[in-house]
This record gives structure tokens, C-alpha cells and sequence, in this order.
């Protein structure tokens, strides 16, 4: 029976790579990322359908008045959501699906799919996660602290998600998502004790 998860983390936690190393050594043939809609122009390297479905914002409210959108969020004046057609579609066809969302997404996907395995990834520690995001050099340091002090948040959130585990160690990050994608199994226990340590002191700091 196909599944829907949820994937999410604080900006710079690595979220983005490790689903990507996933599906690269995933022993599933049938495991594939979510395509969002968005109200955001194309840019020249993406193909509608395939990267998101391109949509104009009277399109995008239309889908969520009627209801066809599992849960959708407004970032930076732009609009984005999970098309519920589409998702059901690739269900039907014994497709596991990952969605990549934040934990408010999350929350709304649960609504709808209550059965969703939700999966949280934690940063080793928040100088951790200030250190990735000062390598990106992406941000200014004044969004660095915004970025730190909304992974607070995230992480609070983040403790009722179904499963959490952390990127502490790449591969064995990734291994713990094989466990629970692939082998529906728990994460080993000591990897299971780090996690509980490591989100102990996050939400101490």
C-alpha cells in the first residue's frame, strides 16, 4: 500500500540533501518527491509540470476555495501548495510520495491525511546550524539570526512529528531515513538516544 511522508527542518539542517541522496540509494522504485503549485514565475532551467505546476494567482485561489489543495502557504508574496489531485493520483498508482514542507504544512497534511508518516530532522545544534547557513553564504547576518531564532520555533514544533532523527553524520542520516522509508522500521537505538540528547539541548539553548 502506497504511503505519504512528510519531510521537514530548519533552514540549513541539510533537508533538501538528503531527500536527494534518498531517492538515489532508495531501494524503492516507486518512491518520488511531491511537484507543488506555485503562483511564482518560471525560470529559464524549469518545466512546468516537473518542477512545479505554474500557476497564476486567480488559478491558485480557485484550487483553494475548491478545496483541491492538501495544504498551501504564502512565502515572500508568492503562493505555494500541494496539489490534492495529484497527490491521490500518484497514491492510486502504488507511488509513495515525499512531500518537502515546513511543520505548518506538515500540520495541514495531517488534516487531510492523518495516516502521513511525518519526519523531522533535527541540526546537531543550533552553532551547528549557524555554521552551515555562514558556509552557504546566502544570508546576511541579519538573516542568520532571523533563520536561528525560526529554528527554535521549527523544533518545538517539530518534537510532535511522527519520527526525528538528525543530521549530525550524513550517511547515517540517510540511513535513517532508508530505515523508515524503505524498511518502515525504527532507527536504530542509539541513534534513537542522540536524537533524544540532541533535542534536549536545542530546546535548552
Amino acid at each position: 500500500m502506497s504511503k505519504l511522508f512528510v519531510i521537514s527542518a530548519p533552514s540549513g539542517a541539510g533537508k533538501t540533501t538528503l531527500i536527494e541522496s534518498l531517492l538515489e540509494h532508495s531501494s524503492k522504485r516507486n518512491l518520488r518527491l511531491g511537484i507543488s503549485c506555485t503562483t511564482r514565475s518560471k525560470r529559464k532551467n524549469e518545466t512546468n509540470g516537473e518542477s512545479y505546476f505554474f500557476k497564476t494567482k486567480e488559478e491558485f485561489q480557485e484550487m483553494s476555495e475548491k478545496e483541491e489543495l492538501l495544504e498551501s502557504a504564502e512565502v515572500f508574496g508568492n503562493f505555494y501548495g500541494t496539489p490534492r489531485k495529484w497527490v491521490e493520483e500518484q497514491l492510486n498508482k502504488d507511488i509513495d510520495i515525499i512531500l518537502e514542507l515546513d511543520w505548518q504544512g506538515e500540520k495541514q497534511i495531517k488534516e487531510n491525511y492523518p495516516d502521513a508518516v511525518s519526519i523531522f530532522i533535527l541540526p546537531p545544534s543550533l552553532e551547528d546550524l549557524r555554521e552551515r547557513l555562514n558556509k552557504r553564504n546566502q544570508d546576511s547576518e541579519d538573516d542568520i539570526k532571523k533563520r536561528l531564532a525560526q529554528a527554535k520555533i521549527e523544533i518545538i514544533n517539530g518534537c510532535s512529528f511522527d519520527k526525528i532523527i538528525i543530521n549530525d553524520d550524513f550517511e547515517a542520516a540517510v540511513k535513517d531515513l532508508i530505515f523508515i522509508i524503505d524498511l518502515d522500521k525504527e532507527i536504530l537505538k542509539e541513534r534513537q538516544e542522540l536524537v533524544k540528547n540532541s533535542l534536549n539541548q536545542l530546546l535548552d539553548q
